[in-house]
């Protein structure tokens, strides 16, 4: 009796691992907390944001590390605003290359593994083919050049690295195309859509869920890996059935990339093959038509 009672004692006092979430009131970093609660008995979640933790000071960074010495740090925090990274280079590169490398550092210290988001951005998008984990990287605009140094430095410095490059993210969190389209379509009766560029569309809800899988995987296979959901379409085939999820009578009508010009360039198809994660962690992606008419769903009861 004696010794099994010292076996619950023992199961009982085991030092729960620790997962940093940086950059958690990001669309990625709110679907990551709104999960949290399914692994509380499994994990402690520190949530970190830019006002409590700028990624961008090495200092800090260290410090963080230091008081809580994570077992995994997800990095979801990001400078996403494409055009103005065109005018905003230093900016961009502060986050997303530099701060990576502070983190990818920290977690060397102390021997943590980092997972950290990137993009399709990283490529020019001028294939047919989808792109593997391997094929040349080419980004044409300041915010996929910066994202691209961010991976180099991060599989650089920390060998246990997991990189994920996802695509057209979208949440029932802060701004994303699902949320400004519904808003549009309140407003508008009809609307221009960019019909000739190409991409996966995913929801944050199953990335956060594939990140978990990650690190629920008894074995881990550093490097980089592509998650979105699937198959490709364009900008103007998912307005259209964010436009059908949520029964709005707005016009639709297809626009080129000419007629729709941005400071930033945009890949004409950054369409990513997704075997690697299937294969090496068993996470199969969902139809994005599936994840998006649950996104609307919620959206529509809130």
């Amino acid at each position: 009796m004696q010794k099994t009672h010292n076996h619950i004692l023992k199961i009982n006092n085991r030092k729960m691992k620790k997962i940093a979430v940086i950059g958690s009131n990001g669309q990625l970093g709110n679907c990551i907390r709104k999960i949290a609660p399914d692994f509380e008995h499994q994990y402690e979640f520190l949530f970190t944001d830019s006002a409590t933790l700028d990624i961008t000071n090495e200092e800090q960074v260290n410090d963080f590390f230091y008081d809580n010495k994570p077992d995994y740090c997800i990095n979801a925090s990001a400078y996403t605003a494409v055009d103005l990274a065109e005018k905003e280079k230093e900016k961009a590169f502060a986050v997303n290359a530099d701060g990576v490398a502070h983190l990818a550092q920290a977690c060397t210290d102390y021997k943590s593994i980092l997972i950290h988001v990137s993009t399709d951005y990283v490529f020019d998008g001028s294939t047919n083919l989808p792109y593997s984990e391997d094929d040349f990287t080419n980004p044409i605009g300041v915010y996929g050049e910066s994202k691209r140094k961010g991976e180099e430095l991060a599989l650089e410095i920390n060998p246990k690295t997991i990189i994920i490059r996802t695509s057209w993210l979208y949440s029932e969190f802060n701004k994303n195309f699902v949320k400004t389209m519904l808003n549009l379509f309140s407003q508008k009766e009809e609307l221009g859509i960019v019909a000739d560029q190409f991409g996966q569309p995913t929801n944050a809800n199953d990335l956060a869920e594939a990140i978990m899988k990650i690190i629920e995987a008894p074995k881990k296979t550093f490097g980089i890996f592509h998650f979105s959901n699937y198959p490709e379409t364009t900008w103007f085939e998912f307005a259209k059935k964010i436009a059908e999820f949520s029964r709005s009578p707005v016009k639709l009508k297809p626009l080129t990339t000419e007629q729709y010009p941005t400071p930033a360039k945009r890949p004409v198809r950054s369409t990513m093959s997704l075997d690697k994660i299937e294969e090496t962690y068993n996470i199969e992606p969902k139809h994005w038509e599936n994840s998006l008419e649950e996104c609307v769903g919620t959206l529509s009861q809130q």
